[in-house]
């Protein structure tokens, strides 16, 4: 939405955003704004933005690694789709992350919760009491304020969800000034009631569009509600959400895949709920989003910090496609995609000459091809640790062009990475892909094929290009200027690239696999694969992917790359959900408990 500038409700909501400490309730603050302060349409608006800012999952005074929207931590990461990166010391918490083995006392989770319980559904409740003490709102204002502000709960509950299952607090507005004596230890399906009471009346009560980009629709919310159904395979509910959607929402596909990770292309036809990005408006542009700002590329000559998220072997080696351009299913990873793991930059290597689907160079850095329009990419060097993070480079997705560099990117702070992407948390291509598994599972395989083939052709439509003819990098200063392109025929792709269109699918087995494949494929580290994995796991045998042993086989296979990384790794039941924080435990002893496992 639309950045307001409104330091006081900044400030009250600030002193409001950690009730889940006694302290809150025990101690008035300094120097903050009154709630009747705020008892006016332009007051709503005001503590509304400020529920809005939380979003980002950042807050004004701090960076939340943790606490990312983008889940590039613990739905990447945590997955066989993204290693940490970077090095061993750096960033030590996401080791334990990574390897399936986090205490209680890691503060990356601890963010998640304060971000999206302490601090969002926290303000989302003050702009919901405020609004209800009101009176010169009219009927219509007042919904459609309120309405926002429960999508907003809604969203950073299921997001609380995602993380920590059902063991969250569930606080309605009525209860803000006892939040610390509710427990959260919830009657079963009752977290999804509140996710979906909130998104229903949000739904009932939001136009189908803002004239403010970012702020929530009822799109917005039937498709949040419908991520919701997704995640417990309630087909049947999400099925009309879903359909109601595709026919009426006005929603197409973007015409090229990439078009969903340019700056250029924010706000586009296919975004549903895009998640907004400001750079340079205030010091050290805190209205980017500061959670993804350790995850540029750790190269030289680009200047950036810090080297995390890097792509793995195993998602390198899924973008391998047959003759027909289609997936690898059973066979992908029996060899690893060649890469350049070991050799020095300097030393010569070909990249591999194997058919790929195209979405692979826009979603990985590969030695030896075009990063962007910031040169070659030059294998080793631009890898902080290739020992530890394999010889990937840091995602592309969440990045900018260097033809932007200071004018969309930001120009202060350490974090040089931060930039104007939008992050699009709900687009067409997840509803389509939903609807294909909901179809699926029913049998219904022309509706299968139907849009899990309208995805596979957009992807087609575009592919990365520059045949780079040079093997052997010296020195960044390959790099410098326009040098670099002498080295590159900009009339030929960058790979050998191939993607075709299912002819038809045998059974309902066979289409949901292939759902499942386009999933990993269209969404690659953008922080979806762990839950797709954990409700996957969920489905009958035939359709099943087994969590435990895919993520295991991956842990093993992984060790042929990073041999030190994910040795003697064992996921279990616990590890589908992350620890409570210990330190919300300390704070309302004998209130909230341990998830089981911990």
């Amino acid at each position: 939405m639309k950045k307001l500038s409104i330091i006081v409700a900044t400030c009250f909501l600030t002193a409001m955003s950690f009730s889940c400490a006694d302290s809150f309730l025990d101690k008035g603050t300094q120097g903050s704004a009154s709630l009747s302060d705020f008892y006016t349409e332009k007051g709503v608006n005001a503590l509304l933005t400020g529920a809005y800012s939380m979003v980002k999952g950042s807050a004004l005074w701090t960076v939340s690694w943790g606490a990312s929207i983008t889940n590039w931590t613990y739905g990447s990461v945590a997955s066989d789709d993204g290693a940490k990166g970077s090095n061993e010391g750096d960033q030590i918490p996401i080791n334990e992350i990574e390897r399936w083995d986090v205490q209680t006392t890691n503060n990356y989770p601890a963010d998640k919760w304060v971000l999206n319980i302490g601090m969002g559904v926290n303000r989302c409740n003050t702009v919901l009491n405020v609004i209800a003490k009101t009176p010169s709102l009219a009927s219509a204002t007042a919904n459609e304020l309120k309405a926002e502000a429960r999508f907003l709960r809604g969203l950073y509950y299921f997001e609380s969800w995602l993380v920590f299952g059902d063991k969250i607090p569930l606080i309605p507005e009525d209860k803000i000034d006892v939040a610390n004596t509710i427990t959260n230890e919830n009657a079963a399906g009752a977290v999804l009631k509140f996710i979906e009471d909130d998104l229903a009346f949000a739904a009932a009560n939001l136009p189908a569009k803002q004239s403010q980009p970012g702020r929530a629709t009822k799109w917005a919310a039937k498709a949040l509600a419908a991520k919701a159904y997704m995640q417990v395979l309630d087909y049947a509910s999400a099925k009309p959400l879903l359909d109601d959607i595709i026919t009426n929402g006005g929603f197409t596909l973007a015409g090229k895949f990439f078009d969903n990770y340019r700056i250029a292309t924010n706000n586009n036809s296919e975004s549903i709920f895009e998640i907004q990005r400001n750079v340079n408006d205030i010091n050290e542009s805190l209205n980017g989003e500061m959670g993804i700002g350790l995850n540029a590329p750790y190269a030289p000559e680009l200047n950036m910090c810090c080297g995390f998220h890097q792509p793995t072997q195993n998602l390198a080696n899924a973008f391998k496609v047959d003759e027909n351009g289609l997936p690898l299913f059973d066979t992908f990873n029996n060899t690893d995609l060649k890469n350049d793991q070991g050799i020095a930059s300097k030393d010569e290597f070909i990249p591999a000459t194997d058919l790929l689907d195209p979405r692979i160079d826009f979603t990985i850095g590969r030695r030896g091809l075009p990063f962007m329009d910031w040169g070659i990419m030059r294998g080793q060097d631009w890898i902080r640790d290739q020992s530890w993070g394999g010889p990937y480079v840091t995602v592309e997705k969440t990045l900018f062009y260097k033809s932007e560099r200071g004018s969309l990117s930001t120009t202060t702070g350490w974090q040089t990475g931060i930039c104007a992407n939008n992050w699009r948390y709900l687009r067409l291509t997840h509803v389509l892909l939903w609807r294909a598994e909901v179809a699926a599972s029913e049998g219904d395989l022309a509706t299968a094929l139907k849009y899990v083939n309208m995805v596979r052709e957009r992807a087609g439509k575009e592919v990365v290009m520059g045949k780079v003819n040079l093997y052997k990098f010296p020195s960044k200063d390959i790099n410098v200027g326009d040098e670099w392109k002498k080295y590159v025929d900009f009339t030929k792709p960058a790979a050998n690239y191939k993607i075709g269109t299912y002819a038809s699918f045998a059974n309902k087995n066979e289409a949901m696999r292939a759902v499942q494949w386009e999933n990993r494929l269209e969404f690659g580290t953008d922080g979806n694969r762990f839950f797709d994995l954990r409700r996957w796991d969920k489905l009958p045998e035939g359709m099943r992917v087994n969590m435990k042993a895919t993520l295991e086989a991956f842990a093993l296979a992984d060790l042929r790359i990073r041999p030190n990384v994910m040795k003697g790794a064992i996921f279990d039941e616990k590890d589908k959900y992350q620890p409570i924080p210990q330190s919300q435990l300390d704070l309302e002893p004998g209130v909230l408990k341990q998830n089981t496992g911990y």
